[in-house]
């Protein structure tokens, strides 16, 4: 038998051509699965990015807030103390996040509804923030993919 794409000679059955790669009879097609087997990884991954750029944040604030003197010489008493808070809010909400994004990565069972919970927020923090939780209720949010989602999680 020869192929017929590159003319090689091809020995027995087979299911390939060993020059070329070209495949003889029918191939089954790889199962794509459904939205949330093609996209939980990539939501995960995008949830960790996000906690990252909120974990610079506080940092940045709370850097700012303690090591800059000649600022806050010249606003009331309580402005240091108000960034110092909103930098550890930040820090809260990087770490959530950072847990969601780690959950949806390793499948656990509670890692859907603490994201769909968080992706609600994120749609405040605009442009990135609105964009991923778009992305993340599309994935997470309907009904077909929480049964999806229980067939592929794994126990806690």
């Amino acid at each position: 038998m020869f192929c017929d794409r590159c003319g090689a000679q091809v020995n027995g059955p087979a299911n390939f051509c060993p020059a070329c790669g070209r495949t003889f009879g029918t191939v089954p097609p790889a199962s794509m699965g459904g939205r949330v087997v093609r996209h939980v990884r990539t939501v995960g991954i995008l949830w960790l990015v996000f906690a990252g750029l909120r974990l610079i944040e506080s940092l940045a604030l709370n850097t700012f807030a303690t090591f800059n003197p000649w600022f806050f010489d010249r606003v009331p008493l309580f402005v240091p103390g108000l960034i110092r808070a909103i930098g550890g809010f930040y820090l809260v909400v990087a770490l959530v996040g950072a847990l969601a994004g780690w959950g949806l990565l390793e499948r656990r069972p509670w890692a859907r509804v603490l994201t769909i919970v968080l992706a609600v927020f994120a749609l405040l923090k605009f442009p990135l923030g609105t964009a991923l939780g778009i992305y993340t209720l599309w994935v997470l949010a309907p009904s077909q993919s929480e049964a999806e989602y229980r067939s592929i999680q794994r126990a806690a």
